[in-house]
């Protein structure tokens, strides 16, 4: 597994591969790297010839300092996990070579980036959006490979190949769950061992949720759901929406939409965590 840390050196690997006439797949990645990222870069060894990961902590999508500063860093494990997997090369950039000059760029993609997340966390979205568009021009993929846990995040991605145009094929996969139900996330490491064990809660009452929709309007399961969690000590729901899955607009009715997802953030402590599931 080759390691790069200049644009250049790893673009010149790209085309060599290239003109091989091999195909590239990509794993954008903040490192800390768990079970689902491998995930991630087995479902590209796949589906392409070769598997490109980056590890790069993208500062432009945290709007909040101390997250920042907090986010686990961990390159030496990460880079031997991504070696068994069999990835083909590591992208390990420091800021300065993704951003070379001040990213000023505003992604203008509507809804799919000011609901949810994105009126929860502001700017949160469009550092997403310049640092993929970033990586995508300095990788040039044929495909690239999110896990489904960011289900607000793969659809921004897609708005934003859509506005700029790009080629590169968004391959969304399954999200990877512990064996209690808990959603793999590089934030866990963070959860004492009180939390963690009461953190597979979240992903309990998303699955006792769809019982309990059978018999109740979108909006009622909102709301069990948020009171249910909150009745559990250490855990404080920041939101949960159920909303169509391609537009991510609320629904108001289990008939408004083909496919209705629900997504929640919820706080374990101080420690933020995301998860959400399919109704339909």
């Amino acid at each position: 597994m080759k390691v790069f840390n200049s644009a250049a050196e790893l673009q010149a690997y790209i085309t060599t591969e290239r003109t091989a006439g091999r195909t590239v797949g990509f794993v954008p990645t903040m490192g800390a790297l768990h079970a689902g990222h491998i995930s991630l870069v087995k479902r590209a060894l796949q589906e392409c010839d070769r598997c490109v990961v980056s590890v790069f902590v993208n500062p432009t999508q945290f709007n909040d300092p101390k997250d920042l500063a907090t986010y686990p860093r961990t390159f030496e494990a990460d880079a031997l996990l991504l070696a068994e997997a069999g990835a083909d090369a590591v992208f390990h950039p420091s800021v300065e070579e993704v951003y070379p000059e001040r990213d000023e760029r505003i992604f203008e993609v509507g809804r799919v980036a000011e609901v949810m997340e994105g009126a929860h966390r502001p700017g949160h979205f469009n550092g997403v959006m310049q640092v993929v568009s970033r990586l995508f021009d300095i990788v040039r993929p044929d495909k690239a490979f999110f896990g489904d846990k960011d289900f607000q995040q793969i659809a921004v991605v897609r708005a934003m190949v859509r506005l700029i145009g790009s080629p590169v094929q968004i391959v969304d996969c399954p999200i990877v769950r512990e064996a209690d139900g808990l959603a793999l996330s590089s934030r866990n490491v963070r959860l004492t061992p009180e939390q963690r064990s009461i953190a597979p809660n979240i992903y309990r009452t998303l699955r006792e949720s769809l019982d309990f929709a059978k018999e109740h309007t979108p909006k009622e399961t909102e709301l069990w759901v948020i009171n249910q969690l909150n009745a559990i000590e250490q855990l404080r729901v920041e939101y949960y929406e159920i909303v169509d899955a391609d537009s991510l607009e609320r629904v108001e009715s289990w008939q408004d939409s083909l496919r209705i997802q629900g997504c929640i953030t919820v706080f374990c402590g101080e420690v933020r965590l995301i998860d959400n599931i399919a109704y339909k």
